[in-house]
């Protein structure tokens, strides 16, 4: 079997497993698979973060910033969990993981002598992590109980599959567009294959999957029109396109390839949420302040 047949295989494979869990965790509304999905796949792509920051030499507190990665992740789902609990509970919790994160390594850093600027070297791409994976990645859970629960059951897991659905179509436009007719580079000194006939492609593909999804479940996302449906369309195809070229820059800088080996034959959990990252605050921002 050639290389590129073997490659093929492992692709197909990671991503019918991976997609199999995701739908069904999404359609089931099941709340200990988005606590295992959500928190597992953040804490994978902080991991990987850190370890690139390893492999270039940049000095980080990959163990606590893993700890602290934990404690954004599991009290997202705690708190809005909890059938009392309030919207400024989970905000408290967030800022008082961060403060607690400044308070040990600034105590920390004072008594180990280190070179010049690396303690603020070591601050600065420690916190970065948590601010760039686990907390935007939180979001998705605030969609799944942004929505009042039903029976007892959450409601917010058909929005997270409109996000999902959404930014891969943005994804999938970019690719295709870009793949057949894409000619003018976007950025390319962070990513050469970028083209604006993939940009305007992702745009028209989200929004085509956005309002499709929408016509196909309009009971299940009754929050929403087609006019929100076309916004957000817009909105998210754009925040992924950003994400991609985020995770482009960071591996870029990093001198990476890939940000890991977690899905075989796809590359690592950061390659495959950097979209997300960026387009769940957006959807739940979206969802919060512009539809009541």
């Amino acid at each position: 079997m050639t290389d590129r047949k073997l490659t093929f295989l492992r692709r197909f494979a990671s991503t019918a497993v991976l997609w199999t869990v995701a739908l069904w965790t999404i359609f089931t509304g099941s709340e200990p698979g988005f606590v295992l999905l959500i928190s597992g796949l953040g804490l994978v792509g902080l991991w990987e973060y850190y370890t690139m920051l390893d492999a270039k030499k940049q000095p980080n507190f990959k163990m606590f910033g893993m700890l602290c990665g934990a404690l954004l992740l599991g009290g997202s789902f705690f708190f809005l969990g909890s059938r009392g609990a309030t919207p400024d509970s989970i905000y408290d919790f967030e800022i008082g993981t961060l403060l607690l994160f400044l308070l040990v390594v600034f105590a920390r850093q004072m008594f180990v002598r280190v070179e010049e600027l690396v303690p603020l070297e070591t601050m600065a791409f420690t916190l970065f992590g948590l601010f760039y994976v686990p907390w935007p990645f939180s979001f998705v859970a605030k969609i799944v109980y942004l929505t009042p629960r039903i029976e007892g059951h959450v409601t917010g897991h058909w929005y997270v599959l409109f996000l999902v659905l959404v930014t891969k179509f943005s994804d999938m436009g970019a690719y295709l567009t870009g793949s057949l007719i894409g000619k003018h580079p976007l950025v390319p000194h962070i990513s050469p294959k970028k083209t604006w006939e993939g940009f305007f492609g992702a745009l028209a593909f989200s929004v085509g999957g956005g309002c499709g999804l929408l016509a196909l479940l309009p009971d299940k996302l009754h929050y929403l029109r087609q006019a929100d449906a076309v916004v957000l369309g817009l909105v998210l195809g754009f925040a992924a396109i950003v994400g991609d070229l985020a995770e482009s820059l960071l591996k870029r800088s990093c001198g990476a390839k890939d940000s890991g080996k977690f899905l075989p034959g796809i590359g690592g959990a950061l390659d495959l949420i950097d979209s997300i990252l960026f387009t769940a605050p957006m959807m739940f921002f979206y969802l919060r302040f512009a539809i009541r």
